[in-house]
């Protein structure tokens, strides 16, 4: 194994170490009527990965860490809340990766993290009818009179928060990672 792939590993792995941890030290609901909607800041490690290192690694490390936190911090959801935290924080990576990979600016950065959120959080509208009930033991009625009132903003309000400490964070540390590759 090359000296580069075990450097990118370590790193994928790191930052996978520090969204679980954040996850743990941070989470609470935003929307007291729907407590299981609840805000951590675990993707924001998730994003660096995609940005740094590719679409195929954010969701890697999305896998890695929707089953950590699945079966630890936030245990009470199991498995729907795993499927649910991965393919929220995948379609995330994977439409603002894609988009900033093609000029690798801040104005697709940008773009890719605004389309990210939005893609994340139409889809999540449509999971939440499909696996909340299950969770919940609501009906899909209920879930429905949710999605305008506390599920829409739920996800922009997330998805916004964790962009925008993304692109605060992603930029300094691009740079940072270059500057160590030129003094090794």
């Amino acid at each position: 194994m090359s000296n580069e792939r075990v450097k990118t590993i370590t790193r994928l792995g790191m930052l996978a170490a520090v969204s679980v941890v954040l996850a743990s030290l941070i989470h609470f609901p935003l929307f007291p009527a729907a407590s299981f909607l609840v805000y951590d800041p675990a993707d924001i490690p998730i994003l660096l990965s995609a940005f740094l290192y590719g679409p195929a690694a954010g969701v890697a490390v999305t896998f890695i860490v929707s089953v950590i936190q699945g079966l630890t911090v936030s245990a009470e959801g199991r498995l729907i809340g795993i499927i649910m935290h991965f393919v929220a924080t995948s379609a995330f990576c994977i439409v603002a990766s894609l988009i900033y990979r093609k000029k690798k600016d801040i104005k697709s950065l940008v773009l890719g993290l605004v389309l990210g959120a939005l893609a994340m959080t139409v889809l999540m509208c449509g999971m939440n009818l499909l696996l909340t009930p299950l969770y919940t033991g609501m009906s899909i009625s209920a879930v429905a009179g949710m999605i305008v009132p506390i599920i829409l903003p739920f996800n922009l309000l997330k998805a916004g928060i964790n962009a925008v400490v993304t692109f605060l964070l992603f930029l300094p540390l691009r740079n940072a990672l270059s500057k160590a590759e030129e003094n090794s």
